[in-house]
Order: structure tokens, then C-alpha cells, then sequence
């Protein structure tokens, strides 16, 4: 594994060596409303090389791949923040630099008076189809967050560009991301 230490965690850097999980299997997390880690299942800490203890109490971006744009992270968050589920092909990073792709649901978990308690996540293995197809808009994405440097711009110019690809197409993220789920592989 190769880290760097950076603030009070270690960051892990990409191997390139990617893995993932069986086809039945669910990836599965929660967490607070901040986004740290309150429950983990043993796929997530299997696929992801990670003990309980190193998770709970962790921000989930934990897992987060340096590959993956921010862009959609902030949709993600926008959507589940305001109540919304959100389906989203993302690249995580295990704690041994490997990588897994995963097809996520995303939803807010609310208390009987309808406030926003935390957030849960399923994760599935998703196509090779529909990753090759994530792959390409994330790459066009990075691209343009790489040229506007790594703050608050980047993740703009990012944001306006995948706001812009989709209407080209006609179509929101997740009607994006249901076009490259082959019919079989649908829950």
C-alpha cells in the first residue's frame, strides 16, 4: 500500500490494481448527516481492505478515488441533501490503493417529522458496459476540472460542463445512468 499522511489520516494513492465483488453481493453503508461512517457491512469492509474500526466515526469520502469527478460528488450530495435518491456509477478507492467500481443508490434516511438523519448507501456491481460508457463522461469531466486547478472553480467549471453534456443529450444524470444499465443487470 502505498499512503502519504496528510492531516490526522493516511492518504492512500491508486495501485491500478482494480477489484470487485460478486454479482449478488450489496455493498453497503450509513452515516450521520455529516457524512461520517455509523454502520459498514462486511462487503464494504472486504472489498474496500478496510477493518470496522478504521471506518466508523470516518468521513465516507474516505473512498473516495482521485479519478472520480467532483462534479458528481456535488450533484450527489445536492440531491441526497435535499431528500432526493440519486443513482451514481462511481470509482472507490480501497485502503490498499486497489479500486471498485460500483453502481450506487444513494438515499436520506428521515426521522418521522421528515429531517434529514443521515444517508444510505447500496452499492452493486455494475455492467463493464455501463462503466466504460462512466468512464468516458468522468474522463471529459476530470479534464476540465484539471485545467481549472483543484478549488472551488474546478468543481464549477465541472458542474456547468456535465449540466451542459446532459441537456445536449436530452437527459438528467440518472436517466444517463439507467441508458447504460443493460436491461439484465436492473434491480
Amino acid at each position: 500500500m502505498t499512503t502519504t499522511t496528510h492531516g490526522s489520516r493516511a492518504k492512500v494513492r491508486p495501485t491500478g490494481q482494480e477489484r470487485t465483488f460478486s454479482a449478488d453481493e450489496l455493498i453497503v453503508s450509513k452515516t450521520d448527516p455529516r457524512g461520517l461512517i455509523t454502520y459498514a457491512n462486511d462487503v464494504f469492509l472486504r472489498v474496500g481492505a478496510f477493518e470496522r474500526h478504521e471506518v466508523i466515526g470516518q468521513p465516507h469520502n474516505l473512498i473516495r478515488h482521485p479519478d472520480m469527478p467532483k462534479a458528481v460528488f456535488k450533484l450527489l450530495w445536492d440531491t441526497v441533501s435535499s431528500g432526493h435518491e440519486l443513482f451514481a456509477y462511481v470509482n472507490n478507492l480501497a485502503a490498499d490503493g486497489a479500486n471498485y467500481w460500483v453502481l450506487a443508490h444513494v438515499t436520506a434516511s428521515k426521522d418521522a417529522s421528515g429531517r434529514i438523519t443521515g444517508y444510505h448507501s447500496n452499492r452493486r456491481r455494475p455492467a463493464p458496459e455501463g462503466v466504460r460508457a462512466a468512464s468516458g463522461l468522468y474522463d471529459v469531466l476530470l479534464a476540465e476540472e484539471r485545467r481549472h486547478g483543484t478549488g472551488k472553480a474546478a468543481v464549477e467549471a465541472s458542474s456547468a460542463l456535465l449540466t451542459r453534456m446532459l441537456a445536449e443529450r436530452g437527459t438528467t444524470y440518472e436517466e444517463f445512468v439507467w441508458s447504460i444499465v443493460p436491461e439484465e443487470a436492473r434491480p
